[in-house]
């Protein structure tokens, strides 16, 4: 039964074009090809991807936090409560008025003390502000030196300058060093991510959208990404893989350099980086993507040899990036107009730390200084009244 499900996995008509076997990528004649046991290394190396990680934001994160006054605050912790954590685990972490006096008097607190227990409880679980820095300190820079890495690998390929090389000679193209050792690293680096998702900051979209839903989207993109790149591995799409992956990098540490800026204060350099991370993702994923890669994988390929399932396949997963990249465009586009209008005061993304005082409260006290919100445990400042970084 396994047998016949594992060749039938195999079979090459799924994978290759007519008239094409795996015999015809084996290693011979000193060329070296692309084998799915390749990649069976990228799950060790994913651990040790965790492993450096940890290390990082240890000795390098925590310095470089601390050197810009990035720092972790003590929060008041919620007192144990078995009636009003139950209802949070399995009711909700804001109940409405008339909960909240059912919880009063089955807890025998005040009304007020059941809100502020409440608004401790979620500040337990929300990520402190260093764990956010930390975060986006190793991601910023692994995808820098995945960027600058992928740039070298392919920068001086002909496939770089002109498309339709990529399919020369397809499927029977030898792989090299730079691009096995390119594949596996960014491989490896997104198993790393998908099993870290769950301890990492769950963020939410570029606005209202839960953080539920964009903990599902990362999810859709990490699996994705996986898929299209072990798919693109073991069927020799190597050379558009390559293309792809450093397409992807070119922005990415822009987002998360910003982020960074963010955590430690420096709002202008963090929106102006923003920016630039703006343009570079529209023009990356929304241009060159669609209109040069995707036209690449979806129409040369036809000239050479009839579509096969591996053809749909691997274009189907690329339009299932598509959609996110466009759903993630309209979400950025629609925080730049708000930063370039004057609407936008915070980053829409963080997730902001409630304060002592209910909003009652905070009216009661006159709103003036010691009642303003906080924002990574500092008073939110009017646009107008920043100071330079």
């Amino acid at each position: 039964m396994l047998q016949t499900l594992y060749d039938y996995f195999w079979w090459e008509r799924l994978w290759l074009p007519v008239n094409l076997t795996w015999a015809d990528l084996e290693d011979r004649d000193g060329r070296v090809y692309a084998k799915a046991s390749d990649l069976y290394i990228t799950l060790p190396l994913a651990l040790l991807f965790l492993i450096v990680r940890y290390f990082f934001e240890l000795y390098v994160a925590t310095p470089l936090a601390a050197l810009l006054n990035i720092k972790e605050k003590t929060r008041l912790r919620a007192p144990p409560n078995a009636t009003l954590e139950h209802f949070y685990l399995t009711s909700g972490k804001q109940p409405k008025q008339v909960e909240v006096e059912l919880l009063s008097r089955q807890s025998g607190l005040s009304g007020r003390q059941v809100e502020r227990w409440f608004r401790r409880r979620r500040n337990q679980d929300r990520p402190s502000l260093l764990k956010k820095f930390r975060e986006a300190s190793w991601r910023f820079t692994f995808y820098l030196i995945a960027f600058i890495a992928g740039m070298a690998v392919i920068v001086d390929k002909p496939w770089f300058y002109d498309m339709k090389k990529v399919w020369e000679g397809y499927p029977i193209q030898s792989t090299i060093p730079s691009q096995y050792w390119y594949y596996m690293i960014e491989l490896s680096f997104y198993w790393s991510l998908l099993f870290s998702i769950a301890s990492d900051v769950k963020r939410k979209a570029l606005g209202p959208a839960s953080s539920l839903q964009d903990f599902k989207e990362q999810i859709i993109h990490h699996v994705a990404t996986i898929i299209l790149i072990s798919f693109s591995w073991f069927a020799n799409y190597i050379r558009a893989g390559t293309l792809i992956m450093a397409l992807h990098d070119s922005s990415d540490y822009l987002l998360e350099s910003a982020k960074m800026f963010n955590y430690a204060g420096w709002k202008n350099t963090c929106n102006n980086i923003f920016i630039v991370f703006a343009i570079v993702f529209i023009i990356t994923r929304l241009v060159i993507l669609p209109f040069w890669i995707l036209h690449c994988t979806l129409v040369y390929p036809l000239e050479l040899y009839p579509a096969f399932f591996g053809y749909y396949f691997f274009n189907s997963m690329m339009g299932v990036l598509q959609l996110l990249h466009i759903f993630w465009a309209y979400l950025i586009l629609r925080m730049a107009h708000k930063f370039i209008t004057g609407k936008l005061v915070e980053d829409e993304r963080s997730d902001r730390e409630e304060t002592e005082s209910s909003e009652g409260e905070e009216a009661a006290a006159g709103g003036g200084a010691k009642s303003r919100p906080l924002a990574n445990g500092h008073p939110i400042l009017n646009n107008n009244h920043r100071k330079n970084d």
